[in-house]
């Protein structure tokens, strides 16, 4: 029996595409050929006329001629191609609405402020470095005598993941993050360089944290009483003294000087969460609140020193 065919022109007849594109393909090896007519014209094999129907429906995707070309030598199979296609779409996806977020934040505003928030903004254009920049950045600021197991609490709750449908305020919040701990002063508060036992210090404010996270999350102003009194002794203890009238006095002065920093920080992360509830550095201001105010030093918000930063 004769051996069934088709030449160039036949496959350009059935699948609508040009002599030039199917001798292209056939060139760089997308199909199969049989041998040549005895007049040296290309004959193709049967299956010639569905692989390139396959290419034609790939290509009206988009697909690169590289990736079709891993498809028809079987490198790839089309599953694993529309995966990968869709991951790709997704990122692209999220680069263009993390793009339009970005812009209407600078729409929003006018004047310095705009400059201001462009400069914060570069910061995050690529996102997946931002986020490890953000994670290196704690642990960089967490002193390394810290076990573990609490820096990974701490960071769980001070790195979100960058919003995967941002809004102006959300782009924004995240890009102050990074704006926030590339201040000089931000590293401040975490090193305690007064402190020896840094991780016995450390454990016992986050111990002391959640036994305020109640009360804070039921909308109660900072006051005195166990949450406050763990949380003074664990400063204390710390610097090898008593937790007395005095100590808290002294403590309510210093920690009010730094903490507006760590405070604006915590406060871009609620946003971003848009959960209920407060978050581990919402509750830790909450303490010292409570600290400044029983001693008489006064309101973190009442015009008393601050750290110099715009956010």
């Amino acid at each position: 029996m004769k051996r069934i065919t088709w030449t160039i022109g036949e496959l350009a007849q059935h699948t609508g595409l040009s002599v030039k594109t199917i001798r292209y393909y056939s060139d760089i090896g997308l199909l199969p050929m049989a041998e040549r007519s005895g007049g040296g014209h290309r004959r193709f094999e049967p299956e010639a006329l569905e692989q390139l129907r396959l290419i034609q429906r790939l290509r009206a995707l988009d697909t690169p001629i590289a990736t079709i070309t891993e498809v028809a030598t079987g490198e790839r199979g089309i599953g694993d191609l529309v995966a990968d296609e869709l991951g790709l779409v997704q990122r692209k996806l999220t680069e263009l609405r993390w793009r339009e977020a970005t812009l209407r934040a600078l729409d929003e505003c006018s004047g310095p402020e705009r400059l201001r928030r462009l400069e914060v903004l570069a910061r995050v254009q690529r996102l997946p470095e931002a986020h490890g920049d953000l994670v290196h950045s704690w642990q960089r600021t967490i002193p390394s005598s810290i076990p573990a197991r609490l820096v990974d609490r701490i960071i769980a709750q001070a790195v979100p993941d960058p919003p995967g449908d941002p809004t102006a305020e959300t782009a924004l919040a995240y890009a102050e993050l990074h704006a926030l701990t590339a201040h000089p002063q931000f590293p401040v508060y975490w090193v305690c360089p007064n402190v020896r036992d840094k991780a016995s210090l450390y454990s016992a404010l986050l111990d002391a944290s959640d036994l305020a996270d109640v009360l804070v999350a039921a909308g109660e102003p900072p006051q005195p009483g166990e949450a406050l009194d763990r949380f003074s002794v664990a400063c204390a203890r710390s610097r090898h003294e008593n937790d007395t009238p005095g100590f808290r006095t002294f403590m309510g002065a210093q920690l009010r000087g730094t903490i507006p920093l760590f405070q604006r920080y915590w406060q871009h992360v609620a946003t971003l969460s848009g959960q209920p509830g407060p978050n581990l550095g919402i509750t830790h201001c909450w303490l010292v609140e409570a600290l400044t105010t029983s001693t008489g030093v006064g309101s973190l918000s009442d015009g008393g020193p601050q750290v110099a930063f715009q956010v």
